[in-house]
């Protein structure tokens, strides 16, 4: 039912080409929206900020560099640290101004001491009111009372300290510190009570002659962080930026804004690169499918369940392989490919292959290495499957995927710098797993392909072909004559379709079952009676022989759907007498009637249709000239010659071949190995004498 839904589906999109350009327009849009969509089983990191918790591991989906600025500036702070203040030169005039100071408030001091009118108490409670100056009680009292001959001395010593530490330079961290060393600068003459007199007077007027400058320390600390090498951060290939569970810092902040995790990308660009690839892709296939039309004369049977499968290996692989370090090499591509490659040839295999490949792969970071990953080792497991005959065959070309696939992968390995043992061993064994995976899916989906398509593959084919079939045995049990017939038409179209480039396997397993349907009358035919009691059935009604004989075909139909045989074993049983008529109670009901024109020639012709594949072409033409060798005997190979050609061109002259898709060059080759086989059967074989037994 599918297969003929599917079928008119076909018809109607190849008899209109403006359906035909709407379809293909509808797949290219839909695989447009596959590669474009936001599928993945574990989706990029949306937009992040500095501060939130992450929902998931974080993993680099590639080795990466970038130049954070987050661990250049805290070098560079570490650099502005170790920059001194730099201070100006001494200033001679802040010197000069101090002294001036210190030289007015000792004038003040000798005018108060020499006040007649004040009391002593006024005379200090004034001395303590000089500005720019704190003097305490004491001090002023001592100032006030000191005799003044020392008096003169203490201010000249008061000067001339003042000028010898003003001489120096002074910056303002070290003020206090000269303030403290002030002391022992004090000449040994004065008595405590004048050291300290002249320690208060002194120490108050030392400030800082070398001022800071904000602006050349500002520059040496610019130069500083200038001379910083930007700091570079590396991420290696898998490696976890950032822990599930974790606030993100601004360094991991930066490492996400590298790859893009923290703000809008802009998506014009991205879709107009998947535009360009999927133009690209279509306009190939569209181009190999015209090829092969023209050279071949071949469409690919069932295409829209074919690209159903393909959308859906293209919508797995978008939504296991993005934002994944291992699953990619998991993913079982080559499975589709091995599939397409058993049901339809390795030709369409490689085109299905590529295809799916380079959209699997496209806009992942490993893109063109997980690409030649994905085809290399499919193409090579293709080759090793070929039409899948045997059962091991499929694991021989599971290993050769997984070899080829570890070899891939060791290969772009072995470019880094250093080779990740751990990494390159865990790959490695995703490549074995892969292997595994896709031979399997490759059994299942071309099972599956193969109900939904009528098609036969050949595993099918070899246990179809098995003698221990129930439908064999039952044949083999119930009529022996037409089980040996089969096997001799099987042999001779087998070899004659290998000759002609047709299915050989199918060829021999239609041919051993085209005559089931004899199963339900077996003697009736000749090869099933025995030998010296043959009945020609020439005392039956011709039209009642010929009805009899034609049911072998019905008969065979539905034993066939009894016993489940795939549709194309089926079309050997329908198609293997084409629409031919019984010739021989034909000719006996002519004979009977005395004129052609009174026999309705429907009733002996076989219900058909002609042959519309070459395979099936083959077994009629076998069939026919197996049974006149039967009748015919021939003694020379010149006989068999004759039989063959004339059975050949008679096939060919009732136009049962015009839909087989064999030319005239096909029908000489067929011509001669027929004649090869038969010569082969019919040789005569050596005559030993009789000896005389003791």
């Amino acid at each position: 039912m599918a297969n003929l839904v599917l079928s008119r589906f076909n018809k109607r999109i190849s008899e209109s080409k403006l359906l035909k350009a709407f379809v293909v327009i509808i797949i290219a849009i839909l695989i447009f929206l596959t590669i474009i969509l936001p599928i993945s089983l574990r989706p990029a990191p949306s937009l992040l900020k500095i501060g939130d918790v992450a929902f998931q591991d974080i993993n680099s989906p590639r080795t990466f560099s970038f130049t954070s600025d987050y661990l250049t500036n805290l070098a560079k702070d570490e650099a502005e640290k170790t920059v001194s203040p730099v201070y100006l030169p001494a200033d001679p005039a802040i010197s000069r101004k101090q002294i001036e100071t210190l030289k007015t408030i000792l004038s003040f001091i000798t005018i108060t001491r020499n006040d007649p009118y004040a009391k002593l108490d006024q005379k200090i409670a004034d001395i303590q009111a000089i500005k720019n100056i704190v003097i305490s009680e004491d001090i002023a009292r001592e100032l006030a009372t000191i005799p003044d001959e020392r008096w003169e001395i203490i201010q000249s010593e008061s000067l001339h300290l003042l000028e010898q530490v003003m001489r120096s330079t002074i910056r303002e961290d070290q003020v206090v510190k000269v303030q403290r060393n002030l002391s022992p600068l004090i000449s040994f003459d004065f008595s405590e009570q004048e050291t300290k007199v002249i320690s208060e007077l002194v120490t108050q007027m030392i400030v800082a002659n070398s001022l800071y400058s904000n602006e050349i320390t500002a520059e040496a600390i610019a130069a500083a962080r200038d001379a910083v090498v930007p700091v570079v951060k590396s991420y290696a290939a898998g490696e976890i930026i950032v822990n599930s569970g974790e606030v993100i810092d601004p360094l991991k902040w930066e490492a996400l804004q590298a790859l893009g995790y923290t703000e809008p990308i802009n998506k014009i660009y991205d879709y107009l690169s998947a535009g360009l690839l999927v133009i690209v892709m279509v306009v190939m296939v569209i181009l190999y499918f015209w090829r092969l039309k023209q050279t071949k004369g071949q469409s690919i049977q069932g295409l829209p369940i074919v690209i159903f499968i393909f959308f859906i290996f293209m919508i797995a692989a978008r939504f296991i392989i993005p934002n994944h370090t291992i699953l990619p090499y998991l993913f079982p591509v080559a499975a589709f490919g091995l599939t397409i490659s058993s049901v339809y040839g390795y030709e369409t295999g490689l085109i299905g292959t590529l295809l799916l490949s380079i959209l699997s792969a496209y806009d992942q970071n490993n893109s063109v290495d997980l690409a030649l990953y994905y085809f290399i080792p499919s193409t090579i497991a293709i080759f090793v499957l070929g039409r899948g005959r045997r059962i091991n065959i499929f694991f021989i070309a599971g290993l050769a995927l997984s070899l080829r696939g570890s070899a891939i992968v060791l290969s772009y390995r072995i470019l880094n710098a250093f080779l990740d043992i751990t990494g390159a061993s865990t790959l490695i064994g995703a490549s074995f797993a892969n292997g595994v995976l896709s031979i399997s899916l490759a059994l299942l989906f071309q099972y599956l392909l193969s109900l939904l398509l009528g098609k036969t593959t050949a595993l099918q084919l070899l246990d179809l072909s098995r003698p221990a079939n129930p439908l064999l045995q039952n044949l083999l049990t119930n009529a022996p004559g037409t089980y040996q017939h089969s096997l001799q038409v099987a042999n001779l179209a087998e070899q004659a379709a290998r000759q002609v480039k047709g299915d050989a396997l199918l060829t021999r397993v239609g041919a051993l079952y085209h005559d089931i349907g004899k199963i339900n009358n077996p003697g009736f035919f000749i090869e099933n009676q025995q030998f010296g009691e043959i009945d020609t059935h020439e005392d039956m009604d011709p039209v009642l022989a010929a009805a009899t004989i034609i049911q072998h075909v019905t008969d065979g139909i539905k034993l066939a759907k009894k016993y489940h045989l795939p549709p194309r074993i089926q079309a050997f049983i329908l198609e293997h007498h084409g629409t031919t008529i019984t010739r021989y109670q034909f000719r006996q009901a002519v004979m009977d009637a005395g004129s052609e024109d009174d026999i309705e020639r429907s009733l002996f012709r076989y219900p058909g249709p002609i042959p519309q594949s070459k395979e099936t072409a083959l077994l009629m033409l076998a069939d026919g000239c197996e049974a006149r060798m039967r009748s015919e005997l021939p003694k020379t190979i010149d006989d068999i010659s004759k039989i063959v050609e004339d059975s050949v061109n008679y096939y060919q002259e009732e136009g049962q071949l015009n839909d087989a898709d064999l030319t005239f060059k096909d029908l000489q080759v067929i011509i001669r190995s027929f004649t090869r086989t038969f010569r082969n059967s019919y040789h005569h074989r050596m005559k030993y004498p009789n000896e005389d037994l003791k």
